[in-house]
């Protein structure tokens, strides 16, 4: 977690930056616009590896040409539940956002509805796209993986064939909600570049080095040959993770019909959501009768510890964003330094801290 000492910024003005940055870069002012609110979205949970520390990356992508700085998704494929599209390399937060605004009438007219992306550029903080699953009584499912790049090994081998491929899940409960946001590695490429840039290594064994032995150290993936991060589960247990990691390659690449196979054409994604409408099945009453008692159980169980109880997926993630709307954003101190070159080139500043 990011320091709690470190300076306080304003969510807004932060957004205002963000987008300035990424238009002054040569991004469509609406696309941009999206692309900041969704990682600032991602500070604001506490998820800063995922928040505002990809603009530096999105801002040298727009301008190399990785990321495709204005147009519209082509669509390969248009059922009525069942939705292909070739992203072009769009900005993956406003293809998101454009994929939520087509499912969500799908969802309340036919229960269910899904839509597959293809050759999206990167989607940033998958948790934050579930604050909109809670707000419109929807349980939604959203998995994505990288073809154009690898860092996991399957469960007893030595060479990486998965990105961390995360998983995440959100729905509402009478009192908050659920987000879970997960990954089918231990750890992330943004938390290995992370550490290893500030010299610091994992406080457990995390990755393996090309021979398989274990070790906390990040520069293994950086080494020749590279390292790969663990499955979850480790060691012992990484068949779980390994499992995780072909259930996204299932739900993104091979419903997309384009992964691994293909040629890597850069940093990028292939995304799978699917949105279930509360009031389809079972309706919404009887659904949060259900999940508003396991909330219950889990809320009120006895912890291990009794300084740390029980607390439900997200849900720390939604106090910090109440909190840090109102008093303000806490940025890693690496964010800033990342930006100093692109503000320099385009002539902005990072928002003052407020304190």
């Amino acid at each position: 977690m990011t320091d709690p000492t470190a300076p306080l910024y304003s969510a807004d003005a932060l957004r205002d930056y963000g987008s300035a940055l990424l238009q002054k870069a040569g991004l469509d002012a609406s696309m941009a616009d999206s692309v900041a609110r969704t990682l600032v979205e991602g500070d604001l949970l506490g998820h800063d590896t995922h928040g505002l520390a990809l603009l530096a990356g999105y801002v040298k992508e727009i301008e190399s040409g990785g990321m495709t700085p204005s147009g519209a998704p082509e669509v390969l494929s248009d059922r009525p539940a069942a939705v292909l599209w070739d992203g072009k390399r769009l900005p993956g937060p406003w293809l998101m956002d454009q994929g939520m605004d087509m499912l969500l009438p799908r969802a309340r007219e036919l229960g269910t509805a899904s839509l597959v992306i293809r050759r999206s550029h990167h989607i940033a903080c998958l948790a934050v796209y579930m604050l909109r699953a809670l707000q419109e009584d929807m349980l939604m499912l959203l998995a994505c993986s990288d073809p154009n790049t690898a860092s996991v090994a399957p469960f007893g081998g030595t060479h990486a064939v998965f990105t961390p491929n995360p998983l995440a899940m959100g729905f509402p409960l009478s009192q908050g909600g659920v987000m879970v946001d997960i990954s089918a590695s231990i750890t992330t490429n943004g938390m290995s570049n992370r550490k290893r840039a500030a010299g610091e290594t994992f406080a457990e064994e995390w990755l393996i080095d090309a021979s398989g032995k274990p070790t906390n150290n990040p520069q293994v993936l950086f080494d020749q040959p590279p390292g790969t991060l663990l499955p979850v589960g480790g060691l012992s247990h990484g068949h779980k993770g390994y499992g995780m990691a072909l259930l996204v390659e299932t739900l993104t690449a091979g419903l997309a019909g384009h992964g691994r196979a293909d040629p890597p054409e850069g940093w990028g994604a292939t995304v799978h959501i699917t949105l279930h409408d509360l009031h389809a099945f079972g309706g919404k009453e009887a659904f949060l009768r259900q999940m508003d008692h396991v909330a219950a159980q889990c809320r009120n169980n006895v912890p291990i510890d009794p300084a740390k109880p029980v607390r439900l997926p997200g849900e720390g993630g939604l106090k910090r964003r109440e909190t840090q709307s109102k008093s303000g954003v806490r940025l890693h101190p690496s964010i800033a330094r990342a930006l100093q070159d692109a503000e320099q080139r385009y002539g902005l500043q990072l928002a003052q801290a407020l304190i």
